[in-house]
């Protein structure tokens, strides 16, 4: 089993070029597709303390808009908006142990393997 995920959409481009990253470099990492299986509230809590960002950092704008979550909306309001609709999450999201990062660029996921 390994011990790398992705939270992967595989519509985007970003997300594709990540996991392609990570398999040149021999990493079979768990692919989740998020908007197949979207994380718990908890589950996006616990993943941004591993990216040490507020809910705001992974948020798309644009998507969060046409979802209708209110952009005054902070904390676990957030959280839990963005896990209710996770087409507004920032992807992909690599995570190892207990760290994460975004896969923008690509090449940013290698700090933590």
């Amino acid at each position: 089993m390994s011990d790398v995920t992705i939270y992967h959409n595989p519509r985007c481009s970003k997300s594709r070029e990540t996991l392609e990253l990570l398999r040149s470099r021999g990493v079979e990492p768990v692919v989740i597709e998020y908007l197949k299986t979207p994380p718990t509230a908890d589950e996006l809590a616990a993943i941004l303390a591993k990216l040490g960002k507020e809910p705001r950092a992974v948020t798309r704008a644009k998507e969060a808009a046409e979802a209708g979550i209110a952009r005054d909306l902070d904390g676990a309001a957030l959280v839990a908006a963005l896990s209710a609709h996770p087409a507004a999450i920032e992807r992909p999201i690599v995570v190892k142990g207990d760290r994460a990062r975004i896969g923008r660029p690509p090449e940013s996921v290698l700090e933590i393997l």
